[in-house]
């Protein structure tokens, strides 16, 4: 994953509840075990006319010109800004994979699906809740200018001289701030595992 501490760029509004990783992304593209490509099928039911299929390339596709990431400059966009319950339904990956391919780099909703929610940070993509009031003031703002600035390290969402906080664990954070997942995390700690395993040994030698 890359390293970043701010996001600032294009921001669509998806004034839509329980989006759930179907509609994300479809069934049919679960066939992969790639972790990259899935971009170009993000929102399919909704970006598409015809029905997905994982053999047709979407350069022959009839796309919708209604859907809003379909339209300049949305097309470009870093940050989604939608409403309740956002990637509920299974706990496939890939719908996170999806949106990091895609280019969203943040989603901001009022609540995310568990499932969902964790797989964001191990895959570089933030997602922010926030209460009805402070949903609303973004909203508002992006409705009138499209761009908005996250800082990651301050927590905070800038929008013209105002500044909406927003709460994320300091521990998952820093797994999109440092660019690293779980895996990452762990190798970097391995001295000290490699130590505690040898004196683990050397205590309980029955446990070799």
């Amino acid at each position: 994953m890359s390293e970043f501490k701010n996001i600032s760029g294009i921001a669509c509004i998806l004034d839509i509840d329980n989006i759930d990783t179907d509609q994300i992304i479809p069934t049919e593209y679960l066939k992969s075990i790639k972790k990259f490509g899935f971009g170009e099928f993000l929102f399919d039911g909704w970006r598409y006319h015809d029905i997905a299929n994982i053999n047709t390339p979407t350069s022959s596709r009839s796309l919708n010109q209604d859907f809003i990431l379909n339209q300049a400059p949305f097309n470009e966009s870093k940050i989604i800004i939608t409403g309740k319950n956002f990637g509920c339904g299974s706990s496939r990956e890939h719908a996170v994979w999806a949106l990091r391919d895609f280019g969203i780099e943040t989603v901001i909703a009022e609540s995310f699906g568990d499932i969902f929610y964790n797989n964001c940070f191990k895959n570089g993509v933030l997602p922010i809740a926030l209460n009805q009031d402070k949903l609303l003031m973004v909203k508002d703002h992006v409705s009138n200018e499209s761009k908005l600035h996250i800082s990651l390290v301050d927590k905070n969402i800038v929008i013209k001289n105002e500044k909406i906080a927003f709460e994320v664990d300091s521990g998952m954070l820093d797994m999109i701030i440092t660019g690293q997942d779980e895996v990452d995390i762990t190798l970097s700690i391995s001295d000290k595992i490699k130590s505690y395993e040898s004196n683990r040994l050397k205590h309980k030698p029955w446990l070799n």
